[in-house]
């Protein structure tokens, strides 16, 4: 796996990657999904709809192509996490869903038009990745990341973010999308306006399923949750009923080269 975030040791990057599993039903619940105008952006150039989502979780992604029009059957969801994969396949039971990894893709050559990735390239080592998602994907196929990024410009959400931070968080990150490489040479980048309709309470939630959060020690996780949920209800914004959780879509997209 690759380390993005180089300030920090291997050890604890791969425990957090590992750590969503333990919380499938409630990552489901609390996460975001993707506003639709990103992924039709990802896919406008595919040359088909046999589209992958590749470490697609408990759904989220998949859903929404779905949403969008994409037929069950065309979709694959490929997903190395058991528990994620179960929580995906209980949700969407007529989706294709099988376990596999970015580095070792349980499809023949050429067997889809798109590779659509949900908040999960970070995680891939792209040695292996790229060329074994280059395998899988049509001549003309589109490799696309998309993140869902808390819009910190906003204040209340930069001083939830730094409420939230614990002893394994990391400096904030943003995706630096795909570098040009001989398998996708040419990258497009975008970013999309989306919300999530919250209250303090789901909000605390939703902060519950970060992977810096999950990876602590339990009283050290409920003194972290407890700290985000005092500060939303002392805020304006927050502290009343629903509101709105403003965030920023990054997609990235190539084509195959």
């Amino acid at each position: 796996m690759e380390n993005v975030f180089p300030d920090r040791g291997e050890e604890i990057v791969a425990r957090r990657a590992g750590s969503f599993g333990g919380r499938a039903a409630q990552y489901a619940e609390e996460r975001p999904d993707y506003p639709a105008a990103a992924v039709r952006w990802c896919l406008e150039a595919a040359p088909g709809r046999r589209v992958l989502d590749l470490g697609a979780g408990t759904g989220k992604l998949t859903g929404v192509l779905l949403r969008g029009g994409t037929p069950a059957g065309l979709v694959t969801a490929v997903e190395p996490d058991p528990a994620m994969l179960a929580e995906l396949r209980r949700r969407l039971p007529d989706v294709p869903a099988v376990p596999g990894a970015a580095e070792e893709i349980p499809l023949p050559d050429g067997a889809v038009d798109a590779v659509l990735v949900g908040q999960a390239m970070h995680w891939f080592d792209p040695d292996r990745a790229l060329p074994e998602i280059h395998r899988v994907l049509a001549p003309g196929g589109v490799l696309a990341g998309l993140w869902n990024l808390d819009d910190d410009r906003v204040p209340w959400v930069a001083g939830m973010e730094e409420v939230a931070r614990s002893g394994v968080s990391f400096e904030r990150w943003r995706p630096r999308g795909l570098p040009p490489t001989r398998w996708f040479p040419e990258v497009e980048r975008a970013e999309f306006p989306h919300v999530q309709r919250r209250t303090a309470a789901s909000m605390t939630a939703t902060v519950g399923t970060h992977s810096h959060v999950l990876v602590l020690a339990e009283a050290e996780r409920a003194a972290l949750l407890g700290r985000v949920r005092a500060y939303l209800e002392s805020r304006p914004e927050t502290r009343d009923g629903e509101f709105d959780l403003p965030i920023v879509t990054v997609a990235t997209r190539a084509v195959r080269g």
